[in-house]
């Protein structure tokens, strides 16, 4: 069996860094008023910048599919993508547009010759699946040399316009649902813009080459609820009502476009499933952890820090803090890039060595999936 590389790790990050207090400047007030939760949110989820792809007259500076383009091109010097890179897999949570495909938008940006392309969609494991058919495609030998990239612009969706008819719906209604009104403000709290990318080859090259072991992810979808949504509502059944089923009014006054999150399916089920998975990859794999010299988890919050690594304690699983490397409070959560842009730190801060193994470790929780790839350096 060949063996696949990422042979080279870049980011982007748009704009200068955006601290806690200056957020509600880019994403604006709803109703004119600071948020009530902003402090809560801030507090627990521990991070301290963010970026954005915004200027404070709430204008956005760069689209998803631009986002995409500078990463993908700072994978290589003259920041110019070369013929012999036949494939290209991009994923995100949140496309500039339901059609055409973000990967279609990202060619078009680019603009450079014909090439096969992929699209991703989903949350932040939508980074894993497009690494997938980037290692699967070179693994089967259609391809010699792809570009993954994922990438987010999740703030021009935050910005207070649209809350704000809700809002003025109904604030002055008593039977409105207090936690549905804090469900969909903390996110406005959590969420950072900007893209990772990776050049996977079918041999080694560069400085720090990584061989990709394996790539596993495993849904939960068959048996839990739906956690994150987007562009639809909540039912009591727990169905999801789509925003096609409402009318144009209701879609504005209910805020039904907006991010949401259940938190309490979050706190119920994310670390005992994310660890389970963990723990059912390494035993398939025949891996001890005690081998796994850099862990990067993906954390939506430094409030599942210590959840994690409790967790991973108490099953006696060596995977402990003392490996990882997380950059959550200086970046902020870029959902599918984070895991990229955290790879590429790592890369760049620490002295990896030829041997050492790097575990990614990627949960999603918009119906709880998970995903995790172990790397090596040649």
């Amino acid at each position: 069996m060949k063996n696949i590389y990422i042979n080279q790790v870049s980011s982007f990050l748009p704009n200068k860094p955006v601290g806690n207090e200056e957020m509600e400047n880019y994403i604006g007030l709803i109703g004119g008023k600071p948020s009530r939760v902003r402090s809560i949110v801030l507090r627990q989820n521990g991070i301290k910048t963010r970026y954005y792809g915004l200027d404070k007259q709430h204008k956005i500076t760069h689209s998803n599919a631009q986002l995409a383009k500078q990463a993908a091109e700072s994978l290589f010097a003259d920041k110019t993508i070369p013929e012999n890179v036949t494939l290209m897999a991009c994923a995100t949570s949140t496309p500039d547009q339901l059609l055409p495909s973000h990967a279609s938008m990202v060619h078009g940006e680019l603009g450079n010759f014909p090439m096969e392309i992929f699209s991703s969609a989903g949350v932040c494991l939508t980074s894993l699946q497009a690494l997938k058919i980037c290692y699967s495609n070179i693994l089967a030998g259609l391809h010699k040399k792809a570009v993954c990239v994922a990438s987010e612009l999740t703030s021009p969706a935050l910005v207070s316009k649209f809350y704000d008819p809700e809002y003025e719906a109904t604030h002055d209604n008593p039977d409105k649902d207090p936690y549905m009104a804090f469900e969909k403000d903390f996110m406005r709290f959590m969420l950072s813009d900007g893209a990772g990318a990776v050049l996977v080859q079918d041999h080694p090259e560069g400085n720090t080459p990584l061989r990709i072991e394996w790539i596993e992810m495993t849904s939960y979808a068959n048996e839990l609820p739906t956690c994150m949504f987007m562009a639809s509502e909540l039912q009591a059944d727990g169905r999801l009502k789509s925003w096609k089923e409402f009318s144009p009014d209701e879609i504005k006054e209910r805020g039904v476009l907006v991010g949401k999150q259940d938190i309490r399916h979050l706190k119920k089920f994310a670390i005992k499933y994310w660890v389970n998975h963990i723990e059912t990859v390494l035993a398939k794999h025949n891996v001890k952890p005690e081998e796994i010299n850099y862990v990067i988890p993906h954390l939506s919050s430094m409030l599942f820090y210590d959840k994690l690594n409790n967790e991973f304690l108490t099953r006696k699983i060596a995977l402990t803090k003392e490996k990882w490397f997380v950059n959550l409070p200086s970046v902020g959560n870029i959902g599918s890039a984070a895991i990229y842009v955290a790879l590429e730190e790592l890369i760049k801060t620490k002295e990896i060595k030829r041997g050492d193994k790097i575990l990614l470790l990627v949960p999603e929780s918009g119906r709880f999936s998970y995903g995790t790839v172990l790397l090596t350096s040649e």
